[in-house]
Formats: C-alpha cells, sequence, structure tokens
C-alpha cells in the first residue's frame, strides 16, 4: 500500500488517551484504523442520503412473506425458528458430559 506522511495536529489530551489505548508504538496503525472506519460510515450515510429522495428499490409485492407479516414480526418469527444447526448443537454441544 502506498503511503503518505502527514502532520496532524490536535490537542496534548486526546494524543494521550490514544496512546492509553495503542501504546506509543500503534498511534499511527490506530489513527488509519479509525479513520478509516470513519470514512466508511460517512460514504454509507452519503449514499444513503442521496437514496432519499429516489423510489424504493424493495417492493411489497416482490415480498409478499413480507408484506403480510410486516418486517419486524417476519424477523422475530426467522429468529424464533431453529436451524437444523441449533438443534445439531443443543443436542450435542449443551448436553455433552
Amino acid at each position: 500500500m502506498d503511503t503518505l506522511r502527514m502532520h496532524i495536529v490536535m490537542p496534548k489530551a486526546l494524543a494521550a488517551e490514544i496512546d492509553a489505548l495503542a501504546g506509543e508504538r500503534g498511534r499511527s496503525a490506530y489513527v488509519v484504523e479509525k479513520m478509516t472506519a470513519t470514512v466508511k460510515r460517512e460514504r454509507l450515510l452519503n449514499f444513503l442520503e442521496e437514496l432519499k429522495n429516489s423510489p424504493p428499490i424493495w417492493k411489497d409485492e416482490d415480498h409478499p412473506e413480507l408484506a403480510k407479516l410486516g418486517t419486524a414480526a417476519w424477523i422475530k418469527k426467522q429468529r424464533s425458528q431453529k436451524s437444523d444447526r441449533r438443534k445439531w448443537i443443543e443436542k450435542n454441544w449443551w448436553n455433552r458430559k
């Protein structure tokens, strides 16, 4: 990855908190990790803001199982049903001696 050295000015108290979390030798990695997450989040929020005035992508007629129950009720129903894997875990893992 190409890198670029930057000079960033920040309050001493913030730098001390970063050092406490990341260690003095971990500053750059810590700041890069946090800034990458922030940029991704802001890009997502901008994308969602652009979609606000566009027609819906998800149409009720394409998903009658959700339209009938409502999304929240459908998700609750799905979560309450046990998958084959969950059944196997309960049988073989939780009840082992």
